[in-house]
């Protein structure tokens, strides 16, 4: 039999050695040794997307047949946790460890970025001899090592913040190269995985499929919205959940839900259609809990919270060769647990070089595992924490429920089980000693990476910028806001940096500007470098977004942006401080700016 060996050095190797063997010796036969091809691997990851946004978990306001099939085709895992939001549950997925111990802290400001020598699931799976891409919104780092390129991925299509500001044909990235999508992003994405298929639909690999719905803004193709734009909603059963909804986003979100559901049912569909759907997994998740007050089978939590509602996902494997249809998984499990079972799967050989926290479930999957010893699971946001057994739920600020029989948690145990809270107590204090308990609203960690010797484009944006005189941002929410308000050559916008090779670097800046404003000369400097350019061409584009929105957005709408040549600056590795002002104003304001984009001319030697 393979076996996956994981290797922590020497303080470590012999008694994980113990633990992961005991453990794989509970696995059936992996593919290698019974003559079967190794399987591919699809993994669906939607965003904010509830464990109730599925007509499976009894939600009578929408039909997702083709997810709902998945599992009857194969197995679900009723008990499946992610984390409160976005950030953390992709690096747990990837890394297959507590996101606390990775370095994740904040879903922007640089707190999204998981430690650059993580292991990730890609990589696993590459040096596997796996093709690997990825398609959809990524959230764990823009610029190298932090990029999807740089962390295992032959080919990347989407976005690297955490939300976008449009889903039509909005500005994407193809391999750091900035493009334009092609039509609503979802279905954009999932072609760009059909096309990645069929490529590689002569040897194994690994699609990693990071959709962006239903999280905001709701935007979503009239074909699903006039399905639910009148549509009568049946509540949550929690009084106090339905009180808080707002039935204009509930319609949304489940029309981009229905929108999810026809793109699995398209992908599955494709799989199946070109021989290849026995052979391959296909996993489907979320990233937190729903992004409103819908329904949610009544649990208590949504988005961003750490009781139940919060962190609970649906999780759905579908792999014909090998998950009997209508398996039913009541363990627990998690985010952090799918590396170490695709990678079991897959029979790959690999050495961690950090200890996981997950553990491979495959014995779940495929009825092997009669002797599944309980364990725990620990969740942690925002200064709130929370551990769990395959029956308790202990909160660090208070609250001990029994999820099984009290999944709502309206009925607090802390003086009916003392034994259990004081176990559960125990184990979370031990945990929290092990790992990093930080506010999402602590200051960025660590800089802004530029000219990573293997980049040969490096964004640096705006939400990673400063703002100095008149200058904002346009708006507080930064993943996708621009620079305005520019109009003084005391005005200027600054990028705290980390050089990290040497060479020369042709440098665009992306932007909007009006046809009475033409003719300001903007200044790049870096160190005692200076690069000047004035802006020749009009670029007067409206606001985009508020015409496609189901539902008013909190955050800023985007431009079509123009790249504009600024000109050629030599880099030397160490911190910088880039600047960017204008010399000149030649009108009222000087311009919107979007990005800097770096494209990497020459290295030094060359």
């Amino acid at each position: 039999m393979i076996m996956s060996l994981i290797s922590v050095g020497k303080n470590f190797a012999a008694c994980l050695f113990l633990v992961f063997a005991g453990m794989l010796l509970q696995s059936d036969s992996c593919a290698a040794d019974d003559g079967l091809k190794q399987p591919n691997v699809v993994v669906i990851l939607t965003d904010d997307q509830g464990w109730g946004d599925l007509s499976l978990h009894g939600n009578p306001n929408l039909s997702t047949p083709n997810i709902d099939a998945m599992a009857r085709a194969g197995a679900e895992i009723d008990r499946f946790y992610v984390c409160a939001v976005c950030s953390p549950t992709r690096a747990e997925f990837l890394t297959g460890r507590y996101h606390n111990r990775s370095g994740v802290y904040s879903t922007s400001a640089g707190g999204e970025r998981f430690n650059s020598d993580e292991q990730t699931i890609a990589e696993v799976f590459r040096e596997g001899g796996y093709a690997t891409g990825c398609y959809g919104k990524w959230h764990s780092g823009m610029q190298y090592p932090y990029h999807p390129n740089a962390r295992g991925f032959d080919d990347y299509y989407g976005f690297c913040s955490g939300h976008w500001g449009n889903y039509f044909s909005p500005m994407l990235e193809h391999n750091g190269r900035l493009v334009k999508g092609d039509g609503f992003i979802v279905d954009d994405l999932t072609n760009r995985t059909i096309n990645f298929i069929d490529s590689h639909r002569d040897q194994p690999f690994f699609v990693y499929l990071a959709l962006n719905t239903p999280h905001s803004p709701m935007q979503v193709p009239d074909k699903y919205w006039e399905k639910f734009a009148k549509k009568e909603i049946v509540p949550d059963p929690e009084p106090t959940n339905s009180k808080k909804e707002n039935l204009t986003h509930t319609r949304a979100a489940l029309a981009m839900c229905e929108n999810i559901d026809a793109n699995v049912g398209r992908l599955i569909q494709h799989l199946d259609t070109i021989g290849i759907g026995d052979d391959t997994i296909v996993i489907y998740f979320s990233d937190n809990g729903p992004n409103g007050a819908r329904f949610n089978a009544g649990m208590r939590g949504r988005k961003g919270s750490t009781n139940e509602g919060g962190l609970r996902s649906p999780c759905i494997f579908r792999y014909p060769r090998r998950i009997k249809p209508g398996t039913k998984v009541n363990q627990i499990a998690g985010a952090i647990d799918l590396l170490p079972t695709l990678a079991d799967f897959a029979g790959l050989e690999f050495d961690a070089p950090k200890p996981l926290d997950g553990k491979s479930i495959r014995p779940l999957l495929t009825s092997a595992g009669d002797d599944w010893k309980s364990r725990l699971m620990f969740s942690a946001w925002n200064k709130k924490a929370t551990v769990r057994d395959d029956r308790y739920r202990l909160q660090l600020a208070g609250g001990l429920y029994d999820i099984i029989n009290d999944p709502r948690e309206k009925s607090d145990l802390t003086a009916k089980k003392p034994k259990v809270l004081k176990r559960l107590k125990r184990e979370l204090d031990g945990w929290l000693g092990q790992v990093s308990l930080k506010s999402s609203r602590e200051p960025a960690m660590r800089p802004i990476t530029l000219a990573h010797p293997d980049a040969e484009f490096t964004q640096l944006p705006s939400r990673d910028a400063k703002a100095h005189g008149g200058v904002r941002r346009s708006n507080r929410f930064p993943n996708c806001t621009f620079m305005t308000n520019w109009k003084n050559p005391e005005d200027s916008i600054s990028w705290d940096v980390e050089v990290l090779g040497s060479g020369d670097f042709e440098v665009q800046m992306y932007y909007a500007c009006k046809q009475a404003d033409v003719g300001s000369k903007i200044e790049l400097s870096v160190g005692d470098q200076k690069i000047e350019k004035m802006i020749e061409v009009a670029n007067e584009v409206p606001l985009l977004g508020a015409d496609e929105d189901r539902f008013e957005r909190v955050e800023g709408y985007v431009r079509d942006w123009r790249p504009m040549t600024l000109g050629v600056v030599q880099l030397q590795p160490g911190k910088a401080t880039l600047t960017l002002r204008a010399s000149e104003v030649a009108g009222d304001e000087v311009a919107d700016m979007r990005l800097l984009l770096f494209r990497r001319i020459r290295s030094t030697g060359e």
